[in-house]
């Protein structure tokens, strides 16, 4: 075991795994100082973007290493409990498990609540608090005011995975891809965190010898990269979905609309309305550009949380790459 874990958080460079890239030894820094009687730590496996499976993944094998992080988490964080946010499915499938592991320690395991938005950290809180499924203003951050307004810890189950290798003197600076899309073997692989995509692709045998181009960081969030343009390392929740050229864009355009739509709580006018107009215009099939891009930068500038605030990159980046 290692004596001094912020030290090595910070020798790592470890940022968390859930897609904002924030620097995990900051976070716990923050909680550590941060003033409370009482403190909490919270596990995020709630994975609700479609097209990604890696916490499914490290669930299934590896459960005491996440639990290992959690367990290093509650000896840094005076006065602290904590609790493993699994989606519905991964509650069924592994909460008995990891009661097992769990066994002894200040841990409860809990069913999440809501779709796509109950897998953000403010409203992972409302959830645990018995409150509507819908984003928090920040600040305050949950470092200072999450649970029952206390500071709160929250990490993803790929962070506390990570941690729990530095914790054993066992990490190597790897990271999991979910590879999906049109390709032969789809799944998820834990490769160097250095590695490009082109990389990824070729060493999971899983490169196109047709046109193509993909989607990256996430499984709809991501940004849309041409085949040219694969000379650089995966971003967000570490996701690669690969599309044959003749992918009809629209139809795609519209599949992300719709989980947008489907998934966004209403609560904020610009991820509302925004992506309301962009389903009106996908389903017309008349695209004005000039009026997507004022929604696009109102709904990067102005969205209340991450759904609104990522919704445009897919399609700002296919419309300008793959639309003529």
């Amino acid at each position: 075991m290692v004596k001094n874990i912020l030290s090595e958080l910070k020798k790592y460079n470890l940022l968390g795994r859930s897609g904002s890239g924030f620097p995990t030894a900051l976070k716990w820094e923050l909680v550590k100082k941060a003033k409370g009687e009482k403190k909490y730590i919270i596990c995020n496996c709630s994975e609700g973007e479609p097209k990604s499976f890696k916490d499914k993944f490290i669930l299934e094998n590896y459960p005491e290493i996440i639990i290992e992080g959690i367990k290093t988490a509650l000896n840094f964080i005076d006065n602290s409990s904590a609790f493993i946010y699994l989606k519905k499915d991964y509650y069924t499938k592994f909460s008995k498990k990891l009661k097992k592991l769990i066994k002894g320690l200040p841990v409860e395991i809990v069913k999440k609540r809501g779709g796509y938005l109950g897998g953000e950290e403010t409203v992972i809180c409302q959830a645990l608090e018995g409150k509507r499924i819908e984003p928090r203003i920040k600040p305050p951050y949950p470092v200072e005011s999450g649970l029952w307004n206390s500071p709160t810890l929250v990490n993803n189950a790929e962070t506390f995975y990570c941690i729990g290798k530095i914790a054993k003197k066992e990490y190597q600076r790897t990271r999991f891809y979910t590879i999906s899309g049109d390709i032969k073997n789809r799944g998820v692989y834990e490769l160097p965190e250095k590695y490009t995509i082109k990389e990824i692709l070729k060493e999971t045998k899983n490169y196109p010898d047709f046109n193509f181009f993909i989607q990256s960081g996430g499984g709809v969030m991501g940004e849309i990269l041409l085949s040219k343009e694969l000379d650089k390392q995966v971003q967000g929740i570490g996701s690669i979905v690969v599309f044959n050229s003749k992918t009809d864009p629209f139809n795609l355009m519209k599949e992300w609309s719709q989980f947008f739509l489907a998934e966004n709580c209403d609560k904020c006018t610009p991820c509302r309305e925004g992506i309301y107009r962009i389903n009106e215009m996908l389903n017309s099939k008349k695209i004005d550009r000039e009026v997507l891009n004022d929604i696009f930068l109102v709904l990067k500038e102005t969205s209340l949380c991450p759904l609104g605030s990522n919704a445009y990159k897919p399609f700002e980046t296919l419309i300008k790459k793959i639309i003529k």
